[in-house]
Formats: C-alpha cells, sequence, structure tokens
C-alpha cells in the first residue's frame, strides 16, 4: 500500500545529524596546504570527508507503521514489524532490532531518546520502556 493510498500512514526517518558535515569541511580545507605543497599522491586525503560526507547524508531509519528500513553505506534492509522480537539499547551509539535467532539489526540514527516515538509508530508491537518510569514517579 502506498502512501498516498493510505493517508494515515505516518512516517519518521531517524537519521545522523547534518550538522556532523561541518567539521568535514572544515578537515577539507585544512588539508588543502598539504596537498598543495606535498604532491598529488595526497589528494587522496580529499577522500576521508568526502567518504564521512557520503556516510552522513546516506544512513537513516525510515519507521512507519507497517516496517522499518534501514540505509548504510553500502546496503539497505527491510525489517517488518513482525520480525522485530525485542529492541537492544546501548549506552552508546545506535539502538539495534532483535530478530529471530537473536540476530541484531542495527538501526542507524535511533537513539534511545527516541524510543517513545518509535514505541508509537509501532503500533504497540513495541512497548517504551520509559513508559514504566514515568507511571513510577
Amino acid at each position: 500500500m502506498s502512501e498516498s493510498a493510505s493517508p494515515s500512514v505516518q512516517r519518521v526517518i531517524f537519521r545522523v545529524p547534518t550538522t556532523g558535515l561541518l567539521p568535514l569541511g572544515l578537515l577539507a580545507i585544512c588539508e588543502t596546504p598539504v596537498v598543495a605543497t606535498a604532491g598529488p599522491v595526497f589528494a587522496l586525503l580529499y577522500l576521508v570527508p568526502i567518504v564521512l560526507a557520503v556516510w552522513i547524508l546516506r544512513t537513516r531509519t525510515v519507521v512507519d507503521s507497517e516496517q522499518l528500513r534501514t540505509r548504510t553505506l553500502f546496503g539497505a534492509r527491510t525489517l517488518a514489524w513482525a520480525d522485530i522480537r525485542s529492541l537492544k539499547l546501548p549506552r552508546r551509539g545506535w539502538v539495534n532490532a532483535v530478530l529471530a535467532e537473536d540476530e541484531l539489526a542495527p538501526l542507524p540514527g535511533v537513539r534511545t531518546r527516541h524510543l517513545p516515538m518509535l514505541a508509537a509508530l509501532s503500533g504497540g508491537r513495541l512497548s517504551d520502556p520509559n513508559a514504566g518510569a514515568e507511571d513510577a514517579e
């Protein structure tokens, strides 16, 4: 079913903040004197900020009421809500979906602070771990 056919489908995109492009631009500027004075081989240094910029722009998780679509630098994956058993919450980094046979699927851009929105979009398939803490208070 397409989004235009069903106006009730909500979609949220979780991504790496694009403000991360600012230091990459500064890195490219700082590399310029090295490239200009050390020789043409050092022009390969420009690949570092370019690859990191592509990673920032491409990496994301798109969540709607039917599925999750993750996109990384070199691939993409679609997960149905029925395939997800639970979520693994890291101390740092992205949330991981736990699939059948304990397979972990990283959800790029999804942090623990996004769990209430993720639980709401899941349609009750996932519970919000923060809701229990709020009820206790």
